[in-house]
């Protein structure tokens, strides 16, 4: 089913306003894949807040045109699904995950910002920890120092109190 010119500015509207706010995007081939393996990609993308989208690759090129992912223009090429997300790691991440299980569905390419990686590059993007993990650990480590001391407060109280 084609698209009429409105249809495709439409189109490139919203990748645009996707891409603005992006910190990574994910290109992959999905080619031979079964609807009810792409429903499964559908819904781990959307838990972890990636806009994940079969598109048209021209219609894609014209919406990193003059972007900071404007290099993934030159990967673009055969079916594709295109994972865009605000957490740098994101998008690496549910498309990393879903390649390790679909031997069907090959990364092809990635890109944070002005910076364009290779499928070696998406798995070790994938592999770091995302936003949240971070802000949990931090915040763990945080919440460690109050008890440690709360600890040793109660040891030398205890300590006194056997001397």
């Amino acid at each position: 089913m084609s698209l009429n010119l409105t249809e495709k500015k439409a189109v490139v509207a919203e990748v645009s306003a996707q891409v603005a706010q992006a910190q990574a995007m994910v290109l992959a081939e999905y080619r031979g894949m079964g609807v009810a393996d792409m429903t499964v990609l559908r819904a781990d993308a959307r838990k972890s807040g990636v806009y994940l989208r079969v598109l048209k690759n021209s219609l894609v090129r014209r919406a990193v045109e003059g972007t900071a992912f404007s290099a993934l223009a030159d990967s673009m090429i055969g079916p594709l699904v295109f994972g865009i997300s605000s957490d740098p790691v994101a998008a690496a991440k549910v498309l990393n995950n879903f390649a390790k299980t679909n031997d069907k569905f090959v990364i092809k390419a990635g890109a944070i910002p002005n910076q364009l990686m290779d499928v070696a590059g998406v798995q070790a993007l994938a592999s770091t920890l995302s936003r949240e993990e971070l802000l949990a650990k931090f915040a763990r480590t945080l919440n460690e120092v109050p008890t440690k001391f709360a600890r040793a407060m109660a040891a030398i109280r205890d300590a006194k109190e056997a001397a």
